[in-house]
């Protein structure tokens, strides 16, 4: 498989597209209140799992040290467990448009941490990158949410939510920067066989009962269709790109793709007649894309430190003796 950097942002934007149709998809599954979120998450985990398990058994067996299979499990932890645990209990109690607004952050947490982590430098075209992309995203949520005619009803409840929301994209942030090494040290299959196999031991625990109590073939077909795309699609799918993405781009720039997720679920509900496609939404979606291409055209730690390198160069060798006599 090449590791052209154009193949990681296209991985990485048929995830985000993925996980922006889960929210509207999912709803499909929710609205009968036969399967609650919890259910439908740890239909994603273990159905994941098998997949992936799948999978790998049709590729050549990779060894993983016991050390490596530690660091899967907070993987694991961060990237499903916290992430999807977290933001499931705080969007049952804040708003979704205070949800929608809060997941924009991921960003700015994924460029602190590989700042403080992997020494990633904090230049001015990264910030202003950023910048952009929190603007158009805001601009986006907000428009759609006026035109839904949604408010928020706040209240310490609404805090809590707002701030289980924040911890959601803070652990997902954080595994996407500290495990940036561990992803790619193993083919995606053996990481993330291993990493939804944990997720799945450590929900399980908490969803057997209400899992063995679903009426399964009482279930309508369209909700059984819509647990298929969660599963395979917006799950296993989006994972194997989100891994491919990680392995060639840096995690800033993984992170900032994740304002591509309030464009796709803004124009599901324009195809679906909930919301309708305006200039300041055209504005906003530039905006998004204007920031991914500046920070993705950002300098990198690399880079940086081999223009300062060639800089101390050019100043060594005009202070050199030799130089200095011949100017003489």
């Amino acid at each position: 498989m090449t590791n052209s950097p154009l193949v990681g942002h296209a991985a990485m934007l048929g995830a985000n597209a993925a996980f922006g149709l889960l929210s509207p998809v999912a709803k499909i599954v929710l609205l009968g209140g036969v399967i609650s979120p919890f259910i439908m998450t740890e239909l994603r985990i273990g159905g994941a799992m098998i997949l992936f398990w799948l999978a790998a058994a049709a590729l050549p067996h990779q060894h993983v040290p016991h050390g490596d299979l530690l660091r899967f499990f907070f993987a694991a932890l961060f990237s499903i467990v916290l992430n999807q645990g977290t933001f499931i209990f705080g969007v049952g109690l804040t708003s979704p448009a205070d949800a929608s607004i809060l997941t924009t952050s991921m960003p700015l947490w994924a460029m602190l941490f590989a700042a403080f982590l992997l020494k990633d430098p904090l230049t001015g075209r990264k910030v202003l990158g950023l910048a952009a992309g929190a603007a158009g995203a805001l601009i986006l949520i907000l428009s759609s949410q006026q035109h839904s005619g949604g408010s928020a009803d706040r209240g310490m409840a609404g805090l809590i939510g707002d701030l289980l929301v924040t911890c959601a994209q803070i652990s997902f942030a954080f595994y996407v920067v500290r495990f940036k090494d561990l992803i790619a040290r193993y083919s995606l299959f053996t990481s993330m066989k291993w990493m939804f196999t944990f997720a799945f031991i450590l929900t399980m625990p908490f969803t057997a009962r209400e899992l063995a109590q679903v009426p399964w073939l009482t279930l309508d077909p369209k909700v059984y269709a819509a647990l298929t795309f969660v599963v395979v699609g917006a799950t296993f799918v989006a994972y194997i790109f989100l891994v491919v993405g990680q392995h060639r781009l840096r995690p800033t720039v993984v992170g900032m793709y994740n304002y591509v997720q309030p464009v796709v679920a803004t124009l599901v509900a324009v195809y679906l007649g909930l919301d309708e496609f305006t200039l300041i939404k055209v504005f906003a979606v530039c905006l998004i894309f204007a920031g991914v291409y500046i920070v993705t055209h950002s300098r990198t730690k690399e880079q940086i430190e081999a223009y300062h390198r060639e800089q101390a160069k050019v100043k060594a060798s005009a202070t050199s003796p030799d130089l200095q006599q011949e100017q003489k």
